[in-house]
């Protein structure tokens, strides 16, 4: 039998069917409507029948952004979706219809990292903390072969820990919370900053966003850096500094054997990569007197979600699937 993993984005969702070695047999897609959750549940289930249609599947798992509770089934809260302890897994098994088959709610960050703690970069190592840098920032950690959540399913949530003192706001409600440091939204925030206060410097920049600050987004930062514009260039060190400054912060937590850094943002490499090493290196607690975890890119791209999710569902199951 498989187990089938279920991604939900804001705009649609992911549904494939992994064999226990990671690998994604068939996808398909359904559209996301976040207002209407009861749509959600039935879209998932419609996956799933046309999936069981041809392949024999005994579990799915559903990974979402939002806090998941620690029993798996509810999603406690969720901030682009219309979920407020809402019990997706009991609802998506009732639209199964069939008592066979074990459905596993998990937030998507965990998803993600378990995928790379299992079959992606993180695979051998023991303790593994992951970060999925897209809009917001998203972390999971692994601490001895089990992922964190903590007593009631809100644990690694890195996005939020305070780095700068009344800093900028965050949608949290909280203020100088590292993702509004390290994300692609930070990315956009500082470079459409610096295209409305030096048009001259950030001329390739606004080109891409079509002359217009208010256009501006992460690719496009991305792709001029690619081609050598300094400003950029600039910009993705910037951000790569806080990853990195925010790393040292979790090691003296966690002292994990690796950093895993995924989402959009790590199409720029290197880029982003080489500055968050140098500062995880100067703000690491007793340097020069310690292991130092690499900071790596992740492996399993946009399919972390579905792997992670089908792989925490296989789990669950008592027999093999």
């Amino acid at each position: 039998m498989h187990a089938v993993g279920v991604d939900i984005g804001g705009t649609k969702i992911a549904v494939g069917v992994v064999d226990a070695s990671g690998q994604i047999l068939t996808k398909v897609r359904r559209p996301t409507q976040p207002e209407n959750p009861a749509s959600i549940d039935e879209a998932i289930a419609d996956a799933v029948a046309e999936l069981s249609s041809s392949y024999e599947v005994g579990a799915v798992g559903v990974a979402a952004a939002g806090f998941a509770s620690s029993d798996r089934n509810h999603m406690t809260f969720a901030p682009n979706i219309n979920w407020r302890d809402y019990p997706l897994g009991d609802n998506v098994r009732a639209l199964l219809k069939r008592d066979d088959v074990i459905v596993v709610v998990e937030n998507d960050a965990n998803a993600a990292g378990w995928a790379e703690y299992v079959h992606g970069a993180g695979k051998g190592t023991g303790t593994m903390a992951m970060l999925t840098i897209g809009t917001g920032l998203g972390a999971a950690l692994v601490v001895d072969g089990e992922l964190v959540r903590g007593a009631y399913g809100f644990a690694a949530e890195l996005g939020h820990l305070r780095m700068v003192p009344e800093g900028e706001s965050c949608g949290c409600g909280q203020r100088g919370c590292w993702e509004q440091y390290a994300s692609g939204s930070a990315l956009t925030r500082e470079a459409r900053k610096a295209a409305s206060t030096d048009e001259a410097a950030a001329a390739a920049i606004l080109a891409l966003g079509s002359g217009d600050p208010a256009l501006i987004e992460g690719p496009h930062v991305t792709e001029a850096a690619k081609a050598g514009d300094p400003l950029a260039i600039s910009l993705l060190a910037d951000l790569g500094r806080w990853i990195g400054e925010g790393c040292a912060q979790v090691s003296a937590v966690l002292d994990p054997e690796v950093f895993v850094v995924g989402g959009g943002v790590i199409d720029a490499g290197d880029l982003i990569l080489e500055p968050a090493r140098e500062a995880f290196h100067e703000h690491l607690t007793a340097r020069g007197h310690r292991p130092v975890p690499p900071i790596l890119a992740a492996d399993m791209g946009n399919d972390a979600g579905i792997v992670g999710a089908a792989a925490l569902a296989r789990e669950a199951v008592p027999l093999e699937l």
